[in-house]
């Protein structure tokens, strides 16, 4: 499945935290800007801190209120985005990547990047051994046709044998002349995920099974989100030419 990428990408580590909603938000300016010209196609990295993003669905439920409620009990910050999907939570321990391109016809390629990055991602993954693939977990927060997951090979004390759980949750915002193509890769502590996902979850009254939600370095210990970062730069370098700060 191939995407048009940039030749070129450069590379934006963010290093300080602008809080839940402004994180969101900052990737819509990136978005604006270089769809007007005014910044060259790039990926932006950060780490976010403790938030659960809800869906534009999740505001309209009766249990809403209490989610956000839920969330902030958690010591995790309730924040709403643009795009689409159920509630997902993330924090220090995951890695948002925020690929961002101008392009003649934004729509075209659309469903072809969720297939495409999914790749990506499960060869990055792949590199660090873990025993990565794309497609829909059976009862699995936020779900997508597109999630990017990984089995329990290495006999992992944390996971059942062969489970498959649920990496990296992808979206992506298109507009006339650019798209935005986000993912967010669980990689370290992944039981505070588990914990406000399903305290959020049942406040909204929505049924997924919290055995589908984990981290990388539950299938593989040690790993780090640096190490993370290193593999996903390591596989974009094949397809575009990385340009550093």
């Amino acid at each position: 499945m191939s995407v048009v990428m940039a030749p070129r990408l450069r590379v934006e580590r963010q290093r300080v935290n602008r809080g839940a909603e402004d994180d969101l938000n900052h990737a819509l300016e990136l978005l604006s800007q270089v769809k007007a010209g005014e910044r060259d196609a790039m990926l932006r990295f950060y780490r976010p801190e403790p938030t659960v993003a809800f869906g534009q669905r999740d505001t309209r439920l009766a249990g809403f209120a209490a989610a956000e409620q839920a969330s902030r009990d958690n010591g995790f910050v309730p924040a709403v985005r643009r795009a689409g999907g159920r509630a997902a939570a993330y924090h220090q321990g995951t890695l948002v990547v925020d690929h961002i391109q101008p392009a003649e016809d934004a729509i075209v390629e659309a469903k072809a990047r969720f297939g495409f990055f999914g790749e990506l991602f499960t060869e990055a993954l792949r590199s660090l051994g873990v025993d990565a693939g794309v497609g829909e977990i059976p009862e699995e927060y936020c779900p997508g046709e597109f999630s990017v997951f990984g089995r329990n090979t290495q006999n992992s004390a944390a996971l059942p044998g062969g489970a498959r759980i649920k990496l990296i949750g992808t979206a992506q915002r298109v507009v006339a002349g650019a798209w935005l193509f986000s993912s967010v890769i669980v990689v370290e502590n992944s039981a505070p995920i588990r914990q406000v996902l399903t305290d959020t979850y049942s406040a909204l009254g929505l049924d997924w099974d919290p055995a589908t939600a984990g981290a990388v370095e539950d299938l593989v210990p040690g790993i780090t989100v640096d190490a993370v970062e290193e593999a996903i730069l390591a596989v974009y370098a094949q397809h575009a030419e990385l340009i550093y700060p």
